[in-house]
């Protein structure tokens, strides 16, 4: 039996949406990607499903997918939304005949284990298990500290992301928000 997320998943596409499916039991909504800027039905459903349950935004670890993750959280409630985050993987979907403009696979193309993992990671609550221990409350002096921004920072942050299998495009604000989601803090002391 598949697990059950609580929170609604919003991904890019119908085949993300098809890999998800077999591996949890939960709402997915896709947002038909770029569309998604100049349909107003949808975003206000999206509104709605933030309002009611969260949602989990998983885009694929590209540059479509993180203009599509920056408009959403800007267009919903903060306090609503999970990030979860699939790792930089280099390759090529099954049912593409080439990869993508940067090479990397997308949600559709991880393995189950991967999806369940950034599932985990970002704090979704499951049926039928406690909830997620609180997140941690970083600042950016946090990460000014740890030399993660500031002047010749970019290299530590990319580092820092390989290392927690995030994508390495990610903006010291998304940084930031994925390691309040996913670290402790003996993790975080650890770094």
């Amino acid at each position: 039996m598949k697990p059950r997320v609580r929170q609604v998943i919003v991904v890019e596409g119908r085949y993300d949406k098809n890999a998800l499916l077999q591996v949890v039991d939960a709402v997915i909504v896709e947002t038909g990607g770029f569309s998604v800027f100049h349909d107003r039905e949808k975003l206000a459903y999206l509104r709605r499903l933030a309002a009611a349950r969260g949602v989990i935004l998983m885009t694929d670890p590209d540059g479509a997918g993180f203009v599509i993750r920056n408009h959403l959280k800007g267009v919903l409630p903060p306090e609503q939304i999970l990030q979860a985050y699939v790792p930089d993987v280099y390759g090529k979907e099954r049912r593409k005949r080439k990869g993508g403009k940067e090479g990397k696979l997308g949600v559709e193309g991880m393995p189950p284990a991967v999806l369940l993992e950034a599932l985990r990671r970002c704090g979704a609550t499951w049926e039928g298990e406690e909830a997620p221990a609180a997140p941690l409350r970083l600042t950016k002096a946090d990460l000014l500290e740890k030399g993660l921004i500031g002047p010749d920072s970019a290299a530590r942050r990319q580092a820092l992301c390989r290392k927690l299998s995030l994508p390495e495009r990610m903006t010291p604000n998304a940084l930031l928000q994925a390691l309040n989601t996913l670290l402790t803090e003996e993790e975080w002391a650890a770094l």
